[in-house]
């Protein structure tokens, strides 16, 4: 098994960034515009890109301003059976966020696009939480 990891550092209070990754609001506005469910514990949450790429995610646990874990139960198949992790911490300067997408089978070409797309959308859940605005999939623009 191998996993996608990103840490970085956000310039805001952990409540914002907690609401950024745990409302539909929010996850609209940094990872895709088409994020629908309900993202309370044990809910589902959609979140489409186009009409061909799409993914569903259970949300497995919630600790307020803390973390939040999904676990992927429909989409691509590399998917399937992978989890989600958000971890938050209160720093000096603002939130410490880790990132982890768990549970690969296989580093391929696939897992290679994922990793550098949630790059991509960390920094913009980044750019949300600093400055009120992020840069979330759009469906009628292609994929990055």
């Amino acid at each position: 098994m191998v996993n996608i990891q990103h840490n970085f550092m956000v310039n805001a209070p952990v409540v914002r960034v907690y609401e950024a990754i745990t409302t539909l609001d929010g996850l609209r506005r940094w990872w895709t515009k088409e994020t629908t469910g309900n993202p309370d514990k044990d809910g589902e949450i959609r979140f489409g890109f186009g009409e061909e790429f799409y993914n569903k995610m259970k949300v497995s646990a919630l600790t307020k301003d803390a973390s939040v874990a999904w676990d992927c139960t429909d989409g691509p198949p590399d998917w399937l059976g992978t989890q989600i992790i958000f971890t938050l911490s209160e720093q000096k300067n603002g939130c410490s966020v880790k990132f982890e997408h768990k549970g690969w089978k296989e580093a391929n070409d696939f897992y290679g696009m994922c990793n550098y797309h949630w790059g991509l959308y960390m920094k913009s859940l980044k750019l949300l939480c600093e400055t009120g605005k992020g840069t979330p999939h759009i469906a009628d623009v292609k994929a990055m």
